[in-house]
């Protein structure tokens, strides 16, 4: 079985789509679950980043960040990053993999049971989040907690404390490139099999921030179901945000016909 599984995730990984200088992961959502879950039994460490058109213009505005991203596994999220897969490329990703519904999927699929620390966030909401976890996917284990808000000279004593509980899943909720910056740079500090950015996954699971109604999701509208909810924080995100990705994206079709 372990054979079977880790060569089915080495054959549905291959396929990638090209958004800009980033090669995002072509996978429907039981591809991924498998994807993850080989990497699980194989002890195969994975270093993921879940990357919608906030994080695309993060990179093309960072190259840190940019570089950053290029060494970790990608996944893409939301409505944007669809439109523009079909427009470059004719094609669409074969779903939407937000962090915000794969994980609970993931968790709720995966078939083996997992030891899983979660980090970022405000206390309460992580607490929270480890609460929702216990109580809705009992076969899996929180083997550790902790806030987000901490300094960059207490790094040394985070990742230590994450690597003593030897999690299977590490979930890193600090917001891009935060996230995604801390997984990479202190990697090989962190004995977790899975480190996955989840951004606001947290703030959800601890009924901190409602989510849009399946009808909004379904439609591709949750985004500004988000941004009614809090338009201060989000306003450059969004309404300065996805003109911009748009616009690259136009500016990467024309390159490629050019």
């Amino acid at each position: 079985m372990l054979v079977q599984d880790v060569t089915s995730a080495e054959a549905i990984g291959e396929a990638t789509i090209e958004i800009g200088p980033l090669s995002i992961k072509k996978l429907g959502l039981p591809e991924a679950v498998q994807y993850l879950r080989s990497a699980v039994l194989s002890r195969s460490r994975l270093s993921i980043a879940i990357c919608n058109a906030h994080t695309v213009m993060t990179a093309l505005d960072d190259p840190d960040y940019l570089e950053t991203l290029n060494r970790m596994t990608l996944l893409n999220d939301g409505v944007g990053m669809a439109l523009a897969s079909k427009y470059l490329h004719g094609e669409s990703f074969p779903a939407n993999l937000n962090g915000t519904d794969l994980i609970p999927h993931i968790l709720a699929e995966i078939g083996t049971p997992l030891r899983i620390y979660l980090l970022g966030a405000k206390e309460e909401q992580v607490q929270l989040a480890k609460a929702h976890i216990e109580k809705t996917y009992p076969a899996h284990e929180v083997v550790g907690v902790r806030n987000g808000y901490f300094d960059v000279e207490d790094c040394a004593e985070v990742c230590a404390q994450v690597s003593a509980a030897r999690p299977d899943l590490l979930l890193v909720a600090m917001g891009n490139p935060r996230q995604e910056k801390f997984i990479m740079e202190n990697r090989a500090k962190l004995n977790a099999t899975i480190a996955v950015g989840v951004g606001a996954l947290f703030d959800f699971m601890s009924g901190n921030v409602v989510r849009a109604p399946k009808a909004v999701q379904a439609v591709g509208l949750e985004w500004l179901f988000r941004f009614l909810q809090e338009p201060r924080r989000l306003f450059q995100r969004y309404v300065v945000g996805i003109p911009r990705f748009f616009l690259a994206v136009r500016k990467l079709k024309r390159a490629q016909t050019s």
